[in-house]
């Protein structure tokens, strides 16, 4: 029997196509028989046909350039707006947006009709969210929402930018329109708004979440009622990281700041690296008169946040404190040492009062004092960290390399007197 294969390598391309067809009713999910439908097409000139093949082949596989390649081709001078789509596709998959974005815009220009046009526009309006255009992404999703587009999406998208944007009030509206258009999926979504709004009681009556229940409780004052949800709920929500939050909220609306801590312990298990295990720190340990502690808390959770500046000044205020914190000294050390190096000795040179023995305050100032050119005091330094480590691998690359600089080289009083050597006369 011929195989479908040397059917094509006879020129037999008719009877190929036929096989082909009949592989591809059994096993319509399969890209190789698609691709040598569409191949095959094209040769027989059977264009609508061969199109229809690669489209299929996109929906299999989003990533499948060739396809892509083939349908540009195809559509060039007879549907343009598959062109273009075609076309933004290919640039995203080469990972070039702003090209994308201006595919999508001739792709919703040469719509044949409107649905056409808003499944572009949709495309369109999620790129420029992409790329923080959102006054761009805002006036797309509008012409959505103005036109029969039939997606939640749009509305949760445009509400999100605008919360985003601290236009809050703009994202509610925007929920509460999808609503009455009976996308009921919104709920959830829009009761966090409401709690972000300061409106418990609103989010109350949308949430059907036993936790945002919980939140909302509290937030009105009813903390009785909170307790009892939460034990209603305790075994459901035992590895909850959102439960233990609430906990401690609830533990600190009551004034037991010790039971806030344990919650907050247990919260951070599973939310380790959360800024808000150090934020709910901080306010319990201000509530309790814990100056220290609650500028230690700040500083890790505006640390967390990417706020360095904030962060440095909390841990100064800590430090004036106490000044004898060894990990708050080397904090403040280590943080400086990354910004500021010059600035970051006082703080080692501190380490080094505080512990005689530290091997990091040992290296960084050794390395200070390369820095100024004082070579000797380096060399004692090192001496000391070797004392304390013989095989530390700082002094084993530095130790002879510097001797030899203060036998054969400059030393420090050399530098000096090379500083200042055009007014020594």
């Amino acid at each position: 029997m011929v195989s479908v294969e040397q059917l094509e390598d006879n020129g037999q391309y008719d009877l190929a196509y036929k096989e082909y067809q009949k592989m591809y009713s059994n096993n319509p999910k399969n890209a190789h028989i698609l691709e040598r439908l569409g191949h095959i097409a094209l040769i027989l000139g059977k264009v609508k046909e061969a199109e229809n093949y690669y489209s299929k082949i996109t929906e299999l596989d989003s990533n499948n350039i060739v396809a892509y390649q083939q349908l540009m081709d195809i559509c060039s001078d007879t549907n343009r707006y598959k062109y273009y789509i075609c076309k933004g596709q290919m640039h995203l998959l080469e990972q070039q947006r702003s090209y994308a974005i201006g595919d999508f815009k001739k792709a919703v220009e040469k719509a044949n009709d409107e649905n056409e046009a808003n499944t572009a526009r949709f495309i369109l309006a999620n790129l420029y969210e992409e790329e923080n255009k959102e006054n761009q992404a805002v006036d797309e999703y509008l012409k959505l929402m103005d036109s029969d587009y039939n997606d939640a999406a749009v509305y949760i998208n445009l509400a999100n930018i605008y919360r985003k944007t601290d236009f809050l009030s703009s994202a509610i509206d925007t929920l509460e329109k999808a609503r009455q258009k009976g996308y009921e999926e919104v709920s959830e979504e829009l009761a966090q708004y409401y709690i972000m709004a300061d409106d418990p009681k609103k989010a109350m009556e949308l949430t059907k979440d036993e936790l945002v229940k919980i939140r909302c409780l509290m937030d009105l004052g009813k903390n009785d009622e909170a307790l009892s949800l939460m034990k209603e709920n305790e075994d459901k929500y035992s590895k909850s990281a959102k439960f233990h939050a609430l906990e401690a909220q609830y533990y600190y609306q009551i004034s037991e700041f010790e039971k806030a801590l344990e919650a907050v312990e247990i919260y951070s298990k599973f939310e380790a690296n959360s800024p808000l295990i150090y934020q709910m720190r901080a306010m319990i340990y201000e509530k309790q008169g814990n100056e220290f502690l609650e500028h230690m808390n700040w500083a890790k959770y505006n640390s967390l946040k990417g706020e360095k500046d904030i962060a440095m000044n909390e841990y100064l205020i800590a430090y004036q404190i106490d000044d004898k914190n060894i990990d708050l000294v080397t904090t403040i050390a280590d943080t400086l040492d990354q910004t500021d190096k010059n600035h970051s000795v006082e703080f080692y040179e501190r380490l080094y009062e505080l512990n005689p023995k530290s091997r990091r305050a040992l290296q960084k100032l050794a390395e200070f004092r390369e820095r100024i050119g004082d070579y000797p005091e380096m060399l004692r330094l090192m001496d000391k960290l070797k004392s304390i480590e013989p095989r530390n691998p700082y002094v084993k690359e530095n130790y002879d390399r510097i001797q030899d600089k203060i036998v054969n080289g400059s030393s420090f009083l050399d530098t000096i007197k090379n500083l200042f050597k055009g007014n020594m006369g």
